[in-house]
């Protein structure tokens, strides 16, 4: 574990370099006092990113390294990639552009893997052009799972509205195929322990949306509800986890309504990340949460139809950076108060027999 004081080392990917990635990370970056806070550790190319400082008139200087255990305190630390000058497209992908966004995704991995970094934050990238050169996941969090052996979740967060979705990046004919009673009560256990672990959330209180219209109408419309959802509700209510629904998707995302639950868990992709996108576009984050390791994207993509105007807005990926920081933070205190959390210790009662009694930590 870090100490109280460690300043965390923020990996970052930087996505198709002909999309927005560059700029809203060196945006990001731009304050000089922000290495007061943290230690960016980027994996990218020292002349990729020098013509595109230069073309949005950013004043910053990097420390160039070869591998990420040699970022320093205080710098702005670019792990050199490529030395080779990189052919910019601002646009539109290129074969260039997202070979190199697929070795910046895995060498930022390693290295968090390997405890170089302390999280990983990703730019953008265009998994459809990933696939085209053998990348087999429609996303990062399948990238992940794999890596990390273990199953995530998707996870869409902001101050106020904090989004999971059951199902990810598959076609909508095969969402009820790809719910299941078990599927959702493991899905919701990852999701309050995320909450209680990662977002310092005592006791979470967790909404869970029906699948079909009017979540089902009582059978009327689908049966997904009364077979698979609600019993999944019952069943997690019953353990002592507080978990309430299933609700309509079409009124759930009122402000009034998702503000008394700390978490959703929506169906399938659009039903979740469409409202929560317009509510939360410019603050939103991307979590996959319930994995051994820390990453969070912003909530957007490459966006190739701005790239090279000086037009983008940084607010989402400085967000996915705090936030990351922020987990990391309340995993270490979590790890401390349970590692310190009351122990039963052995006193003897009249009848001679030892009986297990609590004992206070220090905390």
């Amino acid at each position: 574990m870090s100490p109280k004081n460690h300043k965390v080392r923020v990996g970052i990917s930087i996505g198709d370099f002909n999309g927005i990635g560059p700029e809203i990370i060196m945006k990001s970056l731009i304050d000089k006092t922000i290495t007061d806070f943290f230690t960016p550790v980027i994996f990218g190319s020292g002349k990729l990113f020098t013509y595109q400082k230069n073309l949005f008139k950013l004043n910053l200087n990097f420390n160039y390294i070869t591998e990420a255990s040699q970022a320093q305190s205080g710098k702005l630390n670019m792990v050199n990639l490529v030395k080779e000058n990189s052919n910019v497209e601002l646009g539109k992908p290129t074969e260039e552009s997202t070979k190199m966004a697929i070795d910046s995704l895995e060498a930022a991995t390693e290295a968090l893997m390997k405890g170089e970094i302390d999280v990983l934050v990703t730019a953008p990238i265009n998994k459809d052009e990933m696939m085209k050169m053998g990348f087999k996941h429609a996303g990062h969090t399948g990238y992940f799972e794999e890596k990390f052996n273990k199953k995530g979740l998707m996870f869409l967060v902001s101050e106020d509205l904090k989004v999971a979705v059951s199902t990810h990046h598959i076609p909508i004919s095969q969402v009820a195929e790809n719910i299941s009673k078990e599927k959702i009560k493991k899905q919701i256990r990852a999701l309050n322990q995320t909450l209680i672990e990662d977002f310092a959330i005592r006791r979470p209180k967790i909404a869970v949306l029906g699948l079909n219209p009017h979540s089902g109408d009582g059978g009327v419309i689908g049966n997904e509800e009364i077979e698979i959802i609600s019993p999944a509700i019952k069943e997690l209510s019953d353990s002592g986890i507080l978990t309430f629904g299933p609700f309509p998707a079409d009124s759930y995302f009122q402000p009034a309504k998702y503000k008394n639950y700390d978490a959703v868990l929506a169906m399938y992709h659009d039903q979740g990340l469409a409202p929560f996108k317009t509510l939360a576009y410019e603050e939103g984050v991307n979590y996959t949460a319930a994995l051994p390791f820390i990453r969070t994207s912003p909530d957007h993509g490459v966006a190739y139809d701005i790239a090279g105007k000086n037009i983008a807005d940084e607010q989402s990926f400085m967000e996915a950076i705090f936030t990351a920081i922020k987990i990391y933070n309340h995993r270490n205190d979590y790890k401390d108060l349970m590692s310190n959390r009351l122990q039963p210790r052995r006193m003897p009662s009249d009848n001679g027999i030892d009986e297990d009694l609590p004992i206070e930590s220090e905390i």
